[in-house]
């Protein structure tokens, strides 16, 4: 009898506990996507939020830079994803992702705003679920007309 006490403490009861514990709430990238049809490389007041544009996270091991897990969202209608990850990816470089975007002239890649870092674990101090990606986006061939004006505010004058 002794020793199914000892055997119900040492497995059951732990294993009771651990079921009975809340789940862990999914972690939460957040970001949007832009298109800049001044191509500032920027967002300025003439850039629009992109519906329907796909986007991913993707995990990478530091050392391999082996693919680890990936993830795909779409924005919604005011050019906002939000892609939800339930595994913690401590020790592995993530990244939010532009994969494509819907839009008929705004759809080349932003050189340095095509990918934004995003830190995924719970080991870090935060004590919220939700991570932010800085914003990403598209831009069309050519800029559209009145960019100049709308460049020139962005501008700093030196006297």
């Amino acid at each position: 009898m002794a020793k199914l006490a000892l055997l119900c403490a040492l497995f059951v009861l732990p294993a009771i506990a651990v079921a009975a514990r809340p789940t862990r709430h999914p972690l939460l990238v957040t970001g949007k996507v832009y298109c800049d049809p001044c191509r500032a490389g920027f967002e300025t007041s003439a850039s629009t939020f992109i519906a329907g544009a796909k986007v991913k996270v993707e995990c990478r091991d530091r050392q391999t830079m082996k693919v680890l897990y990936t993830r795909e969202a779409s924005t919604d209608s005011t050019g906002t994803y939000v892609i939800p990850v339930n595994e913690d990816h401590e020790d592995q470089l993530c990244d939010a992702i532009l994969v494509s975007s819907p839009h008929p002239t705004c759809r080349i890649p932003s050189a340095g705003r095509d990918k934004a870092r995003v830190i995924l674990t719970r080991y870090n101090g935060l004590a919220t679920d939700d991570r932010f990606a800085n914003n990403m986006g598209y831009t069309t061939e050519q800029p559209m007309a009145g960019c100049n004006q709308i460049l020139q505010q962005y501008q700093e004058l030196d006297d």
